[in-house]
């Protein structure tokens, strides 16, 4: 026998099925009775605006994530700011070097108007209290007040926070405006352990720390980060890159870019030699990933995965101290590298067809 509460809660459930069906079924007679000149008008529109920040003149990934950006039809690039490295890393002139770099994807992509390039200030901020704005915090400012774009504006950082940070301290109304994406920062205790060797901070952090601390400390910018063990995850094989290479402009630049670093690196004072690898970590691609390859139908990077919790305070040393009362953050636990890898190579394959 049925007992009437269990009756209850099992036409709920039959219920919610049901609702479930209709919605489902709804969409799909959607999508199958609208006629295509009229799906096509509907689809004109971006479904995001992504200014671009990185450090050019580093690691190659940086490049593989701005031509990935740039062939990705889903979203407008308006902006790309080149930021620099450390002055032991990339020399005095750093952000400036990356201008020429960025460029280089942008005179091989030519896909659509030019995004306006602009490089970023060479070095860190001194302390909270000593910044100088600069043409790409202007920028950035500009495109985030706008009153003209309906898309919602990311702000896909694969470098430091040099930029952001002095931008919203010179108009913090750009808070509300912006969703920051961030490649950066230590692992969170409780979710991941820190890689193997010495223990230190994770390096984007640490080109600027006090910028990093006014975004998360001060700022209202709402913030998605892709932690150190997430973005090491992104492993695409030299074997892979090598076919890369021989197939397409990009792949072939991007691989010389990639066979050069090493050299690079070995000018570098006290920087360890490496081993042989056949992998190479692409770790900023997550940007693309989190802002281009969307669900149509309730947008958002859903194949990836994160948790939802209160904006840490951000440390010196760029450990985390938990807090209460603040802004909630996504902190991503795992992007769908799989995807993100399929559309590059299908993309940056096609462009060269293109030609």
């Amino acid at each position: 026998m049925i007992t009437l509460p269990i009756w209850l809660a099992e036409i709920d459930r039959i219920a919610m099925l049901d609702r479930r069906c209709f919605l489902s079924s709804t969409a799909m007679s959607l999508l199958l009775t609208v006629p295509a000149t009229t799906w096509a008008g509907l689809a004109r529109f971006k479904s995001a605006r992504v200014i671009i920040d990185n450090d050019f003149a580093g690691d190659p990934d940086g490049l593989f994530q701005l031509a990935h950006h740039l062939l990705s039809p889903s979203v407008d690039v308006p902006l790309i700011v080149s930021s620099h490295l450390p002055t032991n890393f990339g020399g005095p002139v750093s952000a400036s070097d990356g201008v020429k770099k960025a460029q280089q994807v942008l005179d091989i992509i030519k896909r659509g108007p030019l995004p306006h390039l602009v490089g970023g200030a060479e070095l860190p901020i001194l302390s909270r209290n000593q910044w100088k704005a600069t043409p790409a915090t202007t920028a950035i400012i500009r495109e985030a007040m706008r009153e003209d774009a309906r898309e919602p504006l990311f702000y896909a950082a694969g470098a430091s926070l040099t930029e952001l940070a002095i931008a919203w301290l010179s108009e913090p109304k750009i808070g509300k405006r912006i969703k920051l994406v961030w490649i950066g920062g230590n692992e969170h205790p409780g979710l991941a352990y820190p890689p193997p060797g010495p223990a230190e901070p994770e390096f984007n952090f640490s080109v600027d720390p006090v910028a990093a601390q006014v975004i998360f400390n001060e700022s209202d910018i709402e913030i998605w980060q892709v932690p150190r063990d997430v973005y090491r995850q992104f492993l695409m094989s030299t074997a892979e890159i090598s076919d890369l290479a021989k197939r397409c402009p990009i792949g072939r630049f991007l691989g010389k870019q990639l066979d050069e670093m090493e050299a690079a690196l070995a000018k570098i004072p006290d920087f360890p030699a490496m081993p042989i690898s056949d992998v190479y970590v692409l770790g900023d691609s997550p940007l693309v990933t989190l802002t281009a390859l969307m669900t149509p139908i309730q947008p958002d990077p859903s194949s990836s995965r994160y948790m939802l919790k209160p904006t840490p305070e951000l440390l010196a040393d760029g450990t985390y101290r938990d807090r209460a009362d603040t802004r909630s953050m996504r902190v991503y636990t795992m992007v769908d590298a799989g995807l993100t890898f399929r559309d590059m190579i299908s993309r940056f394959k096609a462009s060269g067809q293109s030609r």
